[in-house]
């Protein structure tokens, strides 16, 4: 059996890169809208952490790197 030549295997692990690269961003856009529900259901970010034991700030920039348009602290509804 003869392997693939390298650069064809060079595009299919391209292609399942971008594949992963999409999924990963597409998940953290799902996470940022679940961390928002949070937010509404506990109040405050703060709240949401303690919930899930991470930082502040964490869930912070989780909402808002992945969810354009919010800006400033998200420390209430």
């Amino acid at each position: 059996m003869e392997a693939k030549p390298w650069r064809e295997r060079v595009r299919q692990e391209e292609e399942l890169v971008e594949q992963l690269q999409l999924q990963v961003s597409q998940a953290a856009k799902r996470r940022a809208e679940a961390l928002l529900e949070g937010v509404d259901e506990l109040g405050t970010v703060a709240e949401v952490a303690r919930d899930l034991g991470k930082t502040w700030s964490a869930v912070d920039k989780a909402i808002k790197k992945n969810r354009p348009g919010t800006t400033g602290p998200t420390t209430t509804k």
